[in-house]
């Protein structure tokens, strides 16, 4: 069974692997319940650093860009606080020190829901998605239970729910037709990934290449509302017995 459009939480953190991951997974989720007033969280996990095609970029101005811009998406979606973990953009591991780190976010956070990639999807080739699929996933557990990481300095914490995006089964829709627009103006904020990421070389807004990117995602959003009689939606895969 599909389930639809969880109550309003107070508190969300949106796990990505890389700037932009967030915006591409959930955004219009996060501007939905930021505009009903959740606080809405962003950890980070890698610095970016070889998001280019480009050989001849200095990858320390290109994570700079890359802080600019995710902070950037973070207000276009409605606000909220942007954690970098800052790991080596394509060495991301789903490690100890990893899960210590992520573990300790949640819990000084609190979050009532988390989302982040699903670990789980069949035939992904990025190893930084599928690490931080599962340092999410690991790092839930790690932080609900009092003996795990006992030096970390805040109490243990159990989220309500997991929200998983790229999953290949979906079981849960968000209803975003309202919020697409700011969804979309999250992902343009990280113009540096127009070329490599968004197939945008044209530049402005008006270009063909940016309404093609527009439709593309609309194009998405509606294939997972519309096995359900649903306009646009954001699809994940639900876990809530966490």
């Amino acid at each position: 069974m599909t389930t639809r459009n969880l109550a309003v939480p107070g508190r969300a953190l949106a796990i990505g692997a890389h700037p932009d991951d967030v915006e591409f997974g959930c955004g219009a989720t996060l501007a939905k319940w930021a505009a009903a007033g959740t606080e809405i969280f962003h950890l980070v996990l890698t610095d970016g650093s070889k998001g280019t095609w480009q050989a001849d970029q200095d990858p320390t101005e290109l994570v700079a860009r890359r802080q600019v811009e995710q902070r950037a998406a973070a207000r276009a979606l409605g606000g909220g606080e942007v954690v970098f973990l800052g790991w080596p953009d394509g060495e991301l591991e789903s490690g100890l020190r990893q899960r210590f780190q992520v573990a300790g976010w949640i819990r000084r956070l609190r979050p009532d829901v988390v989302l982040g990639h699903d670990p789980w999807k069949r035939y992904r080739l990025h190893p930084d998605h599928r690490n931080a699929g599962f340092l999410t996933t690991d790092a839930i557990v790690a932080a609900r239970d009092p003996l795990f990481f006992p030096e970390l300095d805040a109490p243990p914490h159990r989220p309500s729910e997991l929200l998983l995006w790229e999953a290949d089964e979906v079981d849960h829709l968000e209803e975003v037709a309202a919020t697409f627009d700011a969804k979309i103006a999250a992902l343009l904020a990280h113009e540096s990934q127009f070329h490599t990421t968004m197939r945008i070389t044209d530049g402005g807004a008006a270009s063909e290449e940016h309404a093609a990117f527009v439709e593309r995602m609309r194009a998405r959003l509606l294939d997972f509302g519309a096995p359900e009689g649903l306009g646009p939606c954001e699809g994940f895969k639900r876990l809530d017995r966490l």
